[in-house]
């Protein structure tokens, strides 16, 4: 039976540490209850199974789906629609990107895998983008693994080889097209995250000795620098050439809001790109059949997908082995969402004064009809 955590319930402890939710609550913010509600509701389906709640989530990039088979098979797992999940959105409007997530273990260790991930290019604001990961804060997630396909920018990154990036530039962040803007839900981390600790170089030297293990490390590229652009369109050779010049190894349309949330939240992120293109510098004879599209980014990662899961599910397994046992502790973060939004009670207050304002008005209108009669 999965049993609820402590952030289930506001008056729970935790036996090896003390943790009491302050009475009263914290106000929250309207934005911050969305992900608190898609993570009661995911629990909800648990509760029923013998699943743990996950300590390690996976999102899947383009054409990485298969990332879920990660999970043991002689284990039990729950699949769940994004449909189904109170705000999220009905489906992911991208091909490769299957619009679930599936929840099960892998040795031993509580996985949550989603199948795909919401694009600010397809009109998502900030918030939605994010949803994912602040999910898995809820469900008390510790480790984050994000996957994504991306161009390779530096002249020796291959079609089929991986970046394990360890910074990002992110100019839409820098403009203000970022995650953090707004309220700060406080419990889940700062107001101001420092950035320059996101990449952990423990997890990305435990890659690089999976991949060496499993005689992937030719493939591999420890030291990347991921470029985040917000597309839909494919950068132009002025925009290639300015990313290499600023440091860019890799660029891709994702990936860095989400990494940004989990780091603010408190979980450890690693982040895996599989090079599915080299874009295009200058203009050369025969240069039209150079071009990116996202037909070409699904056929390479078609064939590079099963190493990408014997790699994933390797670093995982020694992760948990070596790594998350190793990790702070997370403070649990309450569910509950009854009167601690700000404004609610205010508006709830105000809904009824004009309501009884109302009702006195028309009492005083029918008597003074009644009056001019007589």
């Amino acid at each position: 039976m999965c049993q609820p955590p402590p952030m289930l319930s506001c008056h729970s402890s935790v036996d090896e540490e003390q943790i009491q939710f302050r009475d009263p609550l914290p106000s929250l913010d309207a934005s911050h209850v969305p992900y608190r509600r898609a993570a009661a509701y995911v629990i909800s389906q648990l509760e029923a199974t013998s699943i743990e709640l996950p300590r390690v989530g996976i999102v899947c990039g383009s054409g990485l789906s298969s990332l879920s088979k990660t999970l043991d098979t002689t284990s039990a797992q729950v699949t769940i629609p994004y449909g189904d999940i109170p705000g999220f959105p009905a489906s992911c409007g991208v091909a490769g990107h299957a619009g679930e997530l599936v929840v099960g273990t892998l040795h031993g260790i509580g996985c949550i895998c989603f199948r795909g991930r919401f694009h600010s290019y397809e009109g998502h604001d900030m918030n939605t983008v994010v949803l994912p990961v602040k999910v898995m804060r809820c469900l008390g997630v510790r480790l984050v693994v994000v996957t994504n396909a991306a161009g390779g920018l530096k002249g020796e990154y291959n079609v089929g080889d991986v970046a394990v990036i360890r910074d990002h530039i992110a100019l839409p962040l820098m403009a203000g097209k970022n995650p953090l803007v707004g309220k700060n839900d406080d419990e889940l981390g700062p107001r101001f995250p420092p950035t320059s600790n996101l990449y952990d170089s423990k997890l990305q030297d435990i890659v690089v000795r999976v991949a060496e293990d499993l005689d992937f490390g030719k493939h591999l590229h420890k030291d990347g620098t991921y470029a985040f652009v917000s597309g839909p369109q494919y950068e132009s050779k002025s925009e290639c050439n300015m990313l290499r010049m600023l440091g860019a190894d890799a660029v891709g349309m994702s990936t860095v809001p989400e990494i940004l949330a989990a780091h603010h939240s408190g979980m450890a992120v690693l982040c895996l790109s599989l090079i599915t293109n080299k874009v295009v510098y200058f203009d050369e004879p025969g240069d039209d059949a150079a071009h990116a599209n996202h037909d070409e980014v699904l056929e390479a990662v078609k064939g590079r997908g099963e190493q990408i899961v014997l790699l994933v599910k390797e670093v995982v397994r020694r992760c948990g082995e070596d790594y998350i046992p190793g990790l702070e502790h997370l403070r649990p973060i309450c569910l509950e969402t009854k009167g601690r939004v700000l404004g609610s009670d205010r508006k709830s207050r105000s809904m009824k004064t004009a309501a009884l304002y109302g009702v006195i008005f028309a009492a005083g209108a029918f008597v003074g009809m009644k009056m001019s009669r007589n």
